[in-house]
């Protein structure tokens, strides 16, 4: 063998056995290593600030992460779902917004847990354990103030979904600010999802009626709407007008309003921002519509439910009333097999705006949201993205900092859904699929928490107000009654909350505590022939008679 090549055969080998010999250091100081990372000192930490909320007794996680005896049976899962991002959960992407209650762990973080577990998942010195964090039994928010159930125990048989809806009073005899809420399923086992609106007086109650009075008065309210009734459930009639595109001109929009507190898997609680809180008006009643949905119960299987809403009062008034409203699309159509289809909602602010809570809602086949604003002045900003979006997880995104946005400003919801076989948890790709309450049906709803800067206080003669009053068609064969009591004017509207508007000028109103108009329009004989009720214009009723004194 010539010199040069046995000298070079010499010294690889030497690199070869450093090599070697520096790996199996390396692996051997690593193992060291994760053997000195302990649950007491390493581990509890994060567990106590990323996973206690809701893996702690009387939860829904399947153990507790508050001591090292409930932990270890669960390491190597821990490990495996720590690892790959699946738990906790936490879905917006990290390059769009900052979140007050991103619960999502750092890399080091996840690095400390894997270390621990490969090292043998030791307890370490139990003195070394940081303070368990507090929690208010039975709830996640402090103790409430007052806790409103169902007025009695709802039986569910296994089957088809249910929507159900109880009304309760809450007795309050003046106005209450809420500062914290929360809504707590009685049986996690069949409750899917809680709304608790709030109702004012004198609005119809659901508490009074019977069930057979309930569904009449609910098949009565959707006889000319785009809704029929299935069962317990509402759904959207297949002949509907497609409208993907919900931020077209022209588009009919959808949405929920006056709520006060929901439920649904992986929610959180509502705790609102210093200076703010959610009004609930002395005489109101919560009315709870709660989704019921089981379908791997065997078949006579029957289970009973109380779910209530807890409320913790504010101090004092607060500076800002929070509102939760939703920006969504009702009339689209997924088509069959369809991979990735696109959904549009839009709204237009009129008032200068404060955003605090985002939460996307779609069913089985939600792909991602994303909301984006769009500024007066052509700038853009994506204010949430949630690219892998998880119906079991449902998330209300808290912004760190409260996100101001000027009047004029337009929020832009997108919704991508997956209506092909590939996706896992499709009921049936080879359907198309529309609107509806039950989870083989779809939604498109972008939920905001938000504040409202509102305009002052017209005077405005009450004859001028009841010439106002009377019925007004918002679509063929549904109504608006409009009222008045004291100086605001109210709008009823099938399936929608009560809403109260009160002056800005002679011939316009602002929704209390809202972001939408009511505008009065007139002919040139000054005779009122419209109403446009936030971006729905809506024709009077000719023979309309008009509504003296207070408009009852």
């Amino acid at each position: 063998m010539p010199r040069r090549s046995l000298s070079l055969t010499i010294a690889a080998a030497i690199c070869l056995t450093v090599g070697l010999l520096l790996t199996s250091n390396s692996s051997a100081v690593n193992k060291s290593a994760a053997k000195g990372v302990t649950f007491s000192k390493d581990i509890a930490p994060i567990f106590n600030k990323n996973c206690a909320e809701c893996h702690r007794p009387g939860e829904s996680a399947p153990f507790s992460t508050l001591n090292y005896k409930d932990v270890r049976p669960w390491a190597k899962s821990i490990k495996e779902k720590v690892a790959n991002r699946t738990m906790p959960p936490w879905h917006a992407d990290p390059h769009a917004g900052e979140f007050s209650n991103n619960r999502s762990l750092s890399q080091k973080e996840i690095d400390a847990i894997v270390a621990w577990v490969d090292g043998g998942a030791a307890e370490g010195n139990p003195k070394d354990l940081p303070p368990a964090p507090k929690f208010t039994e039975g709830w996640n928010i402090n103790t409430p103030d007052v806790v409103i159930p169902i007025p009695e125990e709802y039986s569910y048989k296994a089957g088809a979904d249910e929507y159900q809806y109880f009304d309760v009073p809450t007795n309050f005899t003046e106005d209450k600010y809420i500062s914290m809420a929360e809504a707590r399923p009685g049986n996690r086992k069949i409750v899917h999802h809680i709304i608790a609106f709030i109702v004012p007086p004198g609005q119809p109650n659901m508490g009074k009626m019977t069930a057979d009075q309930r569904y009449k008065a609910m098949e009565a309210q959707l006889k000319n709407s785009p809704f029929y009734r299935d069962g317990f459930l509402m759904r959207m009639k297949p002949e509907q007008p497609v409208e993907d595109d919900g931020c077209a001109e022209g588009a009919r929009r959808g949405g929920t309003d006056n709520l006060l507190v929901g439920y649904a898997p992986g929610r959180n609680a509502d705790i609102y921002a210093p200076g703010t809180a959610r009004k609930v008006p002395a005489g109101s009643s919560i009315r709870f519509q709660i989704h019921y949905s089981n379908q791997t119960l065997s078949g006579n299987a029957v289970e009973k439910d109380r779910s209530m809403v807890g409320l913790v009062f504010a101090k004092e008034p607060p500076q800002r009333l929070v509102t939760t409203n939703s920006i969504g699309n009702m009339f689209f159509k997924i088509p069959a097999g369809a991979e990735n289809h696109r959904v549009t909602a839009c709204r237009t602010l009129r008032r200068d705006t404060t955003l605090y809570g985002l939460e996307p809602h779609m069913h089985l086949r939600g792909k991602s949201m994303e909301y984006k604003a769009y500024y007066p002045d052509g700038k853009s900003e994506v204010l949430l993205s949630v690219s892998k979006y998880d119906f079991a997880w449902q998330t209300n995104y808290i912004l760190k900092e409260p996100k101001r946005l000027p009047k004029g400003s337009r929020i832009m919801v997108t919704a991508y859904f997956d209506n092909s076989a590939k996706n896992k948890f499709n009921p049936d790709p080879t359907k198309d699929v529309r609107y509806g309450e039950p989870t083989y049906d779809e939604m498109m709803l972008g939920f905001v928490d938000y504040v409202t800067e509102m305009p002052p206080l017209a005077q405005v003669d009450p004859k001028v107000l009841d010439s106002y009053t009377g019925k007004y068609e918002v679509m063929p064969g549904i109504f608006a009654n409009v009222t008045r009591e004291g100086s605001s004017l109210f709008v009823t509207i099938p399936m929608r909350s009560r809403m109260e508007f009160y002056p800005t000028s002679d011939t316009q109103f602002a929704l209390k505590n809202g972001d939408a108009d009511l505008l009065i329009v007139k002919n040139d004989k000054g005779e009122v022939v419209e109403a446009v009720i936030g971006q729905t214009r809506a024709k009077r009723v000719k023979d309309a008679t008009p509504s003296a004194g207070s408009g009852q």
